[in-house]
């Protein structure tokens, strides 16, 4: 898909690794410009110039708190002075904190709501006005079958996960008159650092970053006249037991 993409700028947020890290790098290859972020500056700076070898476009790396304002304020600013605008915003941060209801502290629950939600609205709103200015755009926000199935202990994430759903699907209908197409891809397990994960060999049944990646750039290949507003994936052959 080399130069699929060329002269389109896309922000990832959580980019370093992971997920986050797949869909940088497919965008990077398609020789998209590709601005990342990551709440830790090493990261993010080891990422960013990785990906500088995947293609002719641009890249950048920005260390920021999407749970700020300021940061997202700053990180969509960057992407304007230095790569252009906004055409491709990939809401991929997200923190998982577990517990029952009781035992859960409010730092922890504004934490997972703050990163995981209000977050995604932050980089939203400030991304929209960008991609109108280039006469439209597509908006894709990581969510999870969290999103839609509840599980003991999943209070927080649970709640950030369906509310992130129905932040999709709600702006989707409030931009799709104006080219700026919205989807939330839903994934199961994916093999990843997230929650503590470290993937090896034995987590090879799960969903791999690389698959979601694939996903993200089929959606940006679809004709403008179709839209696949919710995508649910799932390991084919999940662990038993």
């Amino acid at each position: 898909m080399a130069g699929a993409l060329q002269g389109r700028t896309a922000v990832v947020t959580g980019g370093s690794k992971g997920i986050g890290y797949a869909i940088a790098e497919a965008l990077a290859k398609a020789d998209a410009n590709v601005l990342i972020t990551s709440r830790h500056e090493d990261e993010v700076r080891a990422a960013a110039e990785k990906l500088d070898f995947c293609g002719s476009g641009k890249v950048a790396g920005i260390a920021a708190d999407q749970r700020e304002h300021a940061d997202v304020q700053r990180v969509m600013a960057a992407a304007a002075d230095q790569l252009g605008g906004v055409d491709i915003l990939i809401n991929n941060a997200g923190v998982g904190i577990f517990g029952p209801i009781d035992q859960m502290s409010v730092e922890d629950w504004s934490t997972v709501l703050d990163t995981n939600l209000t977050g995604v609205f932050y980089c939203c709103r400030e991304a929209v006005p960008l991609m109108k200015k280039r006469g439209g755009g597509w908006i894709i926000n990581i969510g999870s079958l969290a999103g839609k199935n509840p599980f003991a202990g999943g209070a927080a994430y649970n709640a950030s996960k369906f509310g992130l759903l129905g932040f999709s699907e709600a702006m989707m209908l409030d931009l799709r008159d104006q080219d700026i197409r919205v989807s939330c891809i839903m994934p199961g397990s994916v093999e990843t650092h997230f929650n503590g994960n470290q993937p090896s060999d034995q987590g090879a049944w799960k969903i791999q970053p690389e698959d979601i990646a694939a996903i993200v750039m089929d959606l940006l290949a679809m004709n403008p006249r179709t839209l696949p507003s919710r995508i649910e994936v799932r390991p084919s052959k999940p662990r038993k037991g």
